[in-house]
């Protein structure tokens, strides 16, 4: 099994600079916490706890609120994402002709398990339900893109491609 790997916070003091004036417009609003959220998951591409932290004062809401809120919703993610964000299908078509397969090659060709990503911040991989494409199955997303009928020989070219990309 994979070790968990832990991102630091690395937010800027511009980041939070922008945070704050966002939160001090939202700061009287009723229900103003929910677009609190949207704005700084905006800025910072996710919900850490020190942004938790700082929404939960700025708008004087405990921070077991905020909590609650970022974990209700999956539009919030407490966790940073990579560059290239990989969705798995583990929806029944794409299960039973093999996309858990598919996933174990990507959690050994990356190091990561689901809702993690990969310590330069490249790759982020989370197993998904269906994205409606069960004829091309077993089917991952890489940013939108679909890549269907995959085997696990052809994980590696898929990746290696996309680390081309970047030099």
């Amino acid at each position: 099994m994979n070790q968990k790997i832990v991102i630091p916070f690395d937010g800027t003091p511009e980041q939070e600079k922008q945070l704050r004036a966002e939160l001090a417009e939202l700061k009287n609003v009723p229900g103003g916490l929910m677009p609190a959220l949207q704005k700084a998951q905006g800025i910072y591409g996710y919900l850490p706890k020190e942004v938790m932290i700082i929404i939960a004062e700025e708008l004087s809401v405990p921070l077991s609120e905020v909590y609650g809120v970022a974990t209700f919703y999956a539009q919030f993610s407490l966790t940073p994402k990579g560059k290239y964000q990989i969705g798995v299908c583990l929806g029944t078509a794409c299960y039973v002709k093999g996309s858990g397969d598919i996933y174990n090659e990507l959690v050994k060709e990356l190091g990561i398990e689901s809702g993690g990503v990969t310590p330069d911040k490249m790759f982020s991989l989370d197993a998904t339900r269906c994205i409606g494409c069960c004829g091309l199955a077993p089917v991952m997303s890489i940013n939108g893109e679909v890549y269907g009928n995959l085997t696990t020989k052809s994980v590696a070219g898929i990746i290696e491609k996309y680390k081309q990309l970047e030099g």
